[in-house]
């Protein structure tokens, strides 16, 4: 799932920039889950933009879901940072048991591709 809602909230990112997005508003809750991981592979945990471990993240996350209704955890990567750091991050959610995860991207704004040039 991609979705590029206009979050404000944990460590600042240059996204991965796409045509062909789904905005979910429900990423920019302010108790919405959501990992960052900057360029250089340094894993953010928010609420509370607090740097974690990606090994960590299973636990902590797991705990944070707890009586939630939505359990989806949003991701958002620097544009930069090395593909292993970002599975890194989604291979330990998974392993703790975390079944949603919203990859979160900034939509590329084109005026030929909107006009179909």
């Amino acid at each position: 799932m991609v979705i590029t809602p206009m979050l404000s909230k944990g460590q600042t990112v240059n996204m991965v920039k796409t045509y062909n997005d789904k905005k979910i508003p429900d990423a920019d809750k302010e108790d919405a889950i959501l990992i960052a991981v900057t360029r250089d592979g340094r894993a953010f945990l928010s609420p509370g933009n607090i740097m974690i471990h990606p090994e960590d993240l299973g636990p902590k996350v797991k705990d944070l879901q707890t009586n939630r209704a939505d359990k989806t955890v949003y991701v958002k990567a620097d544009a930069r940072a090395r593909f292993a750091s970002v599975t890194d991050v989604i291979d330990n959610l998974r392993t703790a048991g975390v079944d949603s995860v919203g990859l979160i991207t900034e939509t590329i704004q084109d005026k030929k591709k909107s006009v179909g040039l």
